[in-house]
């Protein structure tokens, strides 16, 4: 129960809410994690043939570790030279083991993770994996930390699924102090409007592939995240929110100095963390941690993918949230932020304005976010409110000031919106989860015939031919999770924005995803129940009429479903490994649970 005297009321009720409906849950995650933290050996008494297994690779440390006593940092890292954001990885571990040698610790690899990058794969069959393959990391991490050889865990990931697969992971072990270690994003290319307006000639063809790729490699240049605020930012966010990064961290580049030493800090931090039960990771992921983590997604206009890795990273910890909950946070969180696709800047210059520590301050003063939360770095959320920068070659920290760019940052007092812009939408197509930030609210009705397709490539070919040059609701079912794993449809947003561009009145209804880069079309998103198994998606026929309305938060139809029978559930897609996530699919639960197979498994 919050005792901040200060605190937003529907914030309070909706903590309130969900710490009385987790209590049973998170009770016994944290029986579970006092048990653990107890059965946790001590090396003493581990065989020796156990210790010398741990030991022989750990040339450097050998006799560190030997003594005993000196805390050992596990390492579980996502690193890939693919992905741009994870690149910096690569070098990371024989410098995070110089820095534990520093504070007098050891610290060891303790397992690596797959790391999908959705930029490659939008549009194409690999997509399909990339929902699950979060689960897929959780489940590498709780491979990683089953040795038991680690007194902290240091976790190397950024991007989409990866930090909710890690923390899922690690809150499996969360008596264990966590930090998670971002490596920064990239500098700033081609600006994310140019970038659009140069998608949108390609899906009109009016440019062709060499003048698309020379825009696209303009944007994604070099190592370092994905500079628009999609869900690899929205990430980075939220581990500040939480509390679970050195404050300041998320958008520092890579290779500065001012990122090496907050690395440097991390591992530290952790060192210094060794057997501290207040500060584990299990006590700072508490219901208060969840609530703080969808505050920061709404009052920066984050990813709508978090509309699903928020419940399912809450229930790895026993905590229950769900789109209700989201809905109400987010008609008393103002939007603070605009950065693209919901501005025009991208996170760089959203940092240079005052990033993070502007945004945590502000909410912070207006009562908007919990500070009495325990991090990894202090007893509350203060220190997140303050910038870092260095002094000399030492990390230090100020006072952040005002907004450097109103057009990008705003005060609690004077937002760019006076709720967080997402919003749960029902009715007698289900529930679904509707991103109003980044549109104009002349769309946030739209009332139309609907055109009812099965996959993407219809969607395109169905533009292509002029046939939804028309005011219509493009209704794209049998994408959920249980169906063919849910992949994001963010390559339908260039056609789409063609015809809303032409005048025509558009919106989207899915069981599917769009994804952090979503943009400017109204879109009905997450849709459950899905449509496999007969959800009222599969009932829909062509020419059905569909009204969309975030300001009312309906989805609906008057076409009578209850007379029609369901389109038959379309056959199991073979290719790309897909087949191998059928036993995911099966086991998959809701969106609005978290579309997690392995903790449904689980019965968690």
């Amino acid at each position: 129960m919050s005792t901040e005297p200060h605190l937003n009321d529907t914030i309070h009720r909706v903590t309130r809410r969900v710490i009385e409906r987790s209590k049973p849950s998170r009770d016994a995650y944290l029986e579970l994690m006092d048990i653990e933290a107890d059965r946790a050996p001590e090396k003493s008494s581990v065989s020796c043939s156990n210790l010398a297994h741990a030991y022989a690779g750990a040339t450097d440390d050998q006799a560190t570790m030997k003594a005993g006593g000196a805390p050992n940092i596990g390492i579980v890292s996502a690193y890939n030279d693919m992905l741009s954001a994870h690149q910096p990885y690569g070098r990371y571990p024989e410098r995070m083991k110089v820095y534990a040698r520093e504070a007098g610790a050891t610290a060891q690899v303790a397992g690596g993770t797959p790391a999908m990058c959705d930029g490659v794969t939008q549009g194409e069959d690999g997509m399909e994996l990339s929902l699950f393959s979060r689960d897929t990391i959780a489940l590498s991490t709780g491979v990683a930390l089953s040795h038991a050889m680690y007194d902290s865990v240091a976790m190397l990931g950024i991007c989409d699924k990866i930090v909710p697969g890690l923390l899922m992971g690690a809150l499996r072990f969360g008596h264990l102090p966590a930090l998670f270690v971002p490596s920064g994003p990239m500098p700033s290319g081609v600006p994310n409007k140019e970038k659009q307006r140069v998608r949108q000639l390609y899906a009109e063809g009016k440019v062709g592939r060499t003048e698309l790729l020379a825009s696209e490699m303009g944007s994604y240049h070099s190592p370092g995240t994905c500079t628009f605020f999609g869900t690899a930012n929205s990430n980075q966010m939220m581990m500040e929110m939480m509390g679970l990064h050195i404050p300041g961290a998320a958008f520092i580049q890579p290779g500065t100095k001012l990122r090496q030493e907050l690395d440097r800090a991390a591992v530290h931090r952790l060192a210094a963390l060794t057997g501290s039960k207040e500060r584990s990771l299990a006590r700072c992921v508490d219901e208060k941690a969840i609530i703080n983590a969808a505050i920061g997604l709404l009052a920066t206009g984050g990813s709508t993918n978090h509309a699903i890795h928020i419940p399912a990273m809450a229930r790895a910890a026993g905590v229950i949230f769900d789109w209700t909950d989201l809905s109400e946070l987010s008609s008393a969180v103002p939007l603070l932020a605009r950065v693209y696709p919901n501005g025009s800047g991208d996170v760089n210059h959203f940092h240079e304005a005052g990033g993070m520590g502007y945004v945590i301050g502000e909410l912070l003063d207006a009562g908007l976010a919990h500070r009495d939360i325990p991090t990894v770095w202090d007893d509350d959320l203060s220190a997140y409110a303050r910038e870092p920068g260095l002094d000399g070659e030492v990390l230090a920290y100020r006072e952040v000031g005002e907004s450097g760019d109103n057009t990008m940052l705003r005060p609690a007092a004077d937002p760019f919106s006076a709720d967080g812009g997402m919003r749960l939408v029902e009715g007698n197509l289900g529930r679904a989860c509707f991103k109003t930030s980044a549109v104009d609210k002349e769309r946030f009705t739209i009332e139309a015939p609907c055109r009812v397709f099965e996959d993407q490539p219809s969607v395109t070919a169905a533009f292509k031919a002029g046939e939804l040059d028309q005011d219509v609701v493009v209704v794209v079912r049998f994408q959920g999770p249980r169906s063919n794993g849910m992949p994001e449809l963010h390559s339908l947003t260039p056609p789409l924005g063609v015809l809303q561009d032409r005048g025509y009145r558009v919106a989207l209804v899915t069981d599917g995803r769009m994804s952090g880069a979503s943009g400017k079309v109204p879109a009905a998103i997450h849709c459950t129940p899905e449509a496999l198994g007969g959800g009222p998606l599969t009932r829909l026929r062509d020419g059905d009429m569909v009204k969309l309305c975030a300001t009312t938060g309906s989805l609906s139809t008057t076409a009578d479903l209850e007379v029609r029978e369901p389109a038959p559930d379309p056959r199991l897609a073979m290719g790309v490994g897909r087949e191998l996530f059928s036993m995911f699919r099966m086991n998959a639960d809701g969106a609005e649970q978290g579309a997690s197979p392995i903790l449904a498994s689980a019965g968690l």
